[in-house]
């Protein structure tokens, strides 16, 4: 595809005027190629952004943000980032743990005093980092179905003592919800804050992510917001936003438009040091447990050499070159954010239909980056669960997930 080879081009031309056509040719053709994926797919609407070297070379809305209505999708227009949210807490747990409000180590039951599996050993030993590096080694995705049947959350918590994992903690990646959001109270306990408040104080602001939102309330309390679409035998049709995954704030409770999002990558290639620092983000970036099962999706497993999961985010090795990564999809969005710190690259596509064009899009834009470069690709090192890090507490592995929230209780 012509898009693909220009940009393998734009990461090897090193003539200043070369490169900036380049990068030029690269902005229009991802345009054709998102508008024309849009088209054939049938979607109502959707927005990407390219952020290369420090600086947002392209970003735009196309289509509309509700089918039957006029109204555009633009670059202020707010989606639902479902499991995206993921890289949002973790982001905000690593700072709070930087100004040592808790640890990595810290014991879930010691904030969350009702929580726990069916065996004793597993419920006391059970840490921070096992829940954000989703190394808790339950089976995958465990009570999400409890969560879509509108259970509130201090039941689903109970239902955990009918259960034990799979292997020993931090030994088997499990990717989770309703565990990731036990967070929040970790969070909230320990600052005596509102996460809505610490989330908004800590990256929202510091960030100018003038948009961004957390909870149901806020999205629908957004005038310049994208309508959820679902597939029938008729092609996409318009519903309601369902409230029932934003019971899990930091599994899937984030909202944000496509500038913000922009700005939330350059938070993580480094470029707002000052509000996020490089230690967060080594941090959260660090692999922590091996994901196997990432290696057989559809549109990635042609070029996955490896992946894992760092503390909210997945790393993947394509060809040999590490790509930082995450997708997000509930009922009627799905968003897909990745970067590469080597070629200081990161892409950002969002859509008001659950879909799979986002993740073929994102998946084919980085394996033209990645195509001709390869570079030796060195064992990786995973934190082992059952050794303590030097000054970076660490843990294991994870997988992915099928997200959706709607607002977690406070815990405190």
């Amino acid at each position: 595809m012509r898009l693909l080879r220009l940009i393998v081009l734009f990461s090897l031309i090193l003539m200043p005027g070369a490169y900036a056509a380049s990068v030029e040719e690269i902005v229009t053709n991802f345009e054709q190629d998102f508008r024309k994926k849009l088209r054939e797919n049938k979607v109502p609407g959707g927005a990407y952004a390219i952020i290369k070297d420090g600086e947002i070379v392209a970003m735009k809305g196309m289509g509309v943000r509700a089918k039957g209505s006029k109204d555009p999708v633009d670059e202020n227009t707010v989606f639902r980032l479902a499991s995206v949210s993921k890289t949002f807490a973790a982001g905000l747990t690593a700072q709070l743990i930087e100004e040592q409000k808790f640890s990595w180590d810290d014991k879930i039951v010691d904030y969350v005093p009702e929580f726990r599996f069916k065996s004793k050993s597993y419920s006391s030993n059970l840490t921070v980092g096992h829940v954000l590096s989703q190394s808790s080694s339950l089976v995958h995705n465990a009570y999400d179905n409890l969560i879509e049947a509108n259970y509130e959350m201090p039941r689903i918590i109970d239902k955990f003592k009918e259960i034990d994992p799979m292997c020993k903690l931090g030994e088997c990646y499990g990717y989770q919800n309703v565990l990731y959001s036990l967070i929040q109270p970790v969070i909230e306990k320990s600052t005596s804050s509102t996460y809505t408040d610490l989330m908004h104080n800590h990256i929202f602001d510091p960030l100018h992510m003038e948009r961004s939102s957390l909870g149901y309330e806020a999205f629908l309390a957004t005038p310049n917001r994208a309508e959820p679409h679902v597939l029938t035998r008729k092609g996409w049709v318009k519903t309601k936003v369902k409230p029932n995954y934003y019971s899990i704030l930091p599994a899937a409770g984030v909202n944000a438009s496509v500038a913000d999002m922009s700005k939330w990558m350059l938070a993580q290639m480094g470029y707002f040091p000052e509000s996020y620092s490089e230690g967060v983000i080594d941090t959260v970036t660090t692999k922590r447990i091996r994901t196997r099962k990432e290696m057989r999706k559809r549109n990635w497993r042609s070029v996955l050499k490896n992946a894992h999961y760092g503390y909210g985010w997945r790393i993947y090795d394509v060809g040999g070159q590490e790509l930082v990564y995450h997708g997000g999809s509930v009922a009627g969005f799905r968003t897909e954010v990745a970067y590469s710190k080597d070629k200081d690259l990161a892409l950002v596509i969002l859509l008001n239909a659950e879909t799979r064009m986002g993740s073929d899009l994102n998946a084919e834009f980085w394996r033209e980056v990645f195509k001709d470069d390869p570079k030796p690709v060195a064992t990786p090192r995973v934190v082992k669960a059952s050794a303590k890090p030097r000054n970076t507490p660490g843990w294991s592995r994870t997988s992915l997930p099928r997200d959706k929230p709607t607002s977690i209780p406070s815990y405190q």
